[in-house]
């Protein structure tokens, strides 16, 4: 994704420009929600890129939200604190009936509402999404939410969430992944109301919570298309969200490469240059490989979605070849820079932290090398 979208690049680059790395360091030593960042992203309507024209938005495809959260990873910022609009948008856009979508885009697109939450994630369920217990059951117009939900981020820095509960018990339905659905739910009129929210930390600056709901009542109209299909529409979006998830990779990998490249070029010990050696440059040199090889299946996995192409074995390998080449070349950057690779004020060890968690989240490289064994292979399930 080298050369599509350059205008969208730049004017991230001048959304970044005011952000310096200053300003990461700072927030990452709080623990702080970049809010200044992200907000100057949504005057910048760099996060309705999803949304379309009619609703205020860009109206673009995923490759250019591909093209957005790599350059602001890329850069030495981070994605994570307002990514979840981009790959949430699409449950909404081709799920989400006629009013929802007008009661709510055109406010997304504005900023006056935030959806950067996205609530799936069980104590107990872990990755088998069709094994969670968290219930809504029906009483007149609204559906009462019982249950609970760990490592669900931004909920504090948002209005909307996606929520996945169970409509229908385990044990009634024919096939595991029915009776599932999905509820656009308000956290304004939630918490406290049902909702409570506690705040757990984690390796790097980003805002994670477990949710307890307790008769939490929602109105019926907040479920996002047919009761019961919810398991499909997340897995649409899933997809989506590997693909973006694939390109902040990729701009990980590209920060971590070029930082690497300029120490090893300036860097003098011994009266040369460290990138002289080729113990020095040969990693550099596989970890650029490497990054470059997953943009060009993230690429792939994006134009296939695109097109309303199958791209659930591309996206979980593009995620998955992404995800690796990034923390390759992380632990290329802290070995380049030795010693001053662990020094916050080199934004090294920040990017180290924050890169990680995608050997992790959304999905595991397991899961993915599961799933491409048995969907693709051909191989007897494992699980």
């Amino acid at each position: 994704m080298n050369e599509a979208h350059e205008s969208l690049r730049e004017a991230v680059r001048e959304v970044r420009a005011g952000f310096p790395d200053e300003y990461w360091r700072a927030l990452d030593e709080k623990r702080e929600y970049p809010e200044g960042f992200v907000r100057a992203m949504t005057d910048s309507g760099l996060l309705g890129a999803l949304i379309p024209e009619e609703y205020g938005g860009m109206g673009l495809g995923l490759s250019a939200a591909c093209a957005i959260l790599e350059e602001v990873n890329r850069s030495g910022a981070n994605a994570g604190p307002a990514h979840a609009q981009m790959y949430t948008m699409g449950t909404l856009l081709r799920h989400g009936s006629e009013a929802q979508k007008e009661e709510y885009l055109p406010k997304i697109a504005s900023g006056e509402l935030r959806l950067q939450a996205f609530g799936v994630t069980e104590p107990e369920a872990g990755t088998d999404t069709t094994q969670l217990t968290t219930s809504a059951v029906r009483d007149g117009d609204h559906y009462v939410i019982d249950g609970r939900k760990i490592y669900i981020s931004r909920v504090d820095h948002s209005d909307l969430m996606v929520l996945l509960a169970r409509t229908t018990p385990l044990e009634e339905v024919e096939k595991r992944s029915r009776g599932l659905s999905v509820f656009l739910m308000d956290l304004r009129e939630a918490v406290g109301n049902g909702l409570t929210v506690k705040r757990r930390r984690v390796m790097m600056n980003n805002e994670t919570n477990e949710l307890l709901f307790e008769a939490l009542r929602v109105p019926a109209g907040s479920i996002i298309g047919e009761e019961g299909e919810g398991f499909r529409y997340i897995m649409d979006g899933m997809n989506a969200e590997r693909i973006l998830i694939a390109a902040e990779c990729v701009g990980d990998g590209r920060f971590f490469v070029e930082r690497a490249t300029q120490r090893a070029k300036k860097r003098e010990v011994f009266g040369r240059p460290i990138g002289q050696n080729q113990g020095v440059q040969f990693p550099i040199a596989r970890a650029h490989v490497s990054v470059e090889a997953a943009d060009l299946m993230t690429e792939r996995a994006a134009a296939l979605f695109e097109a309303g192409e199958p791209c659930g074995a591309e996206a979980n390998m593009a995620k998955l070849l992404a995800a690796d080449a990034s923390w390759e070349a992380a632990n290329v950057a802290v070995q380049t820079f030795g010693g001053y690779g662990f020094d916050a004020e080199y934004d090294v060890e920040r990017k180290f932290r924050e890169t990680r968690l995608y050997q992790v989240a959304p999905i595991s490289t397991n899961l993915i090398l599961s799933y491409v064994a048995e969907h693709v292979l051909g191989l007897p399930r494992s699980f």
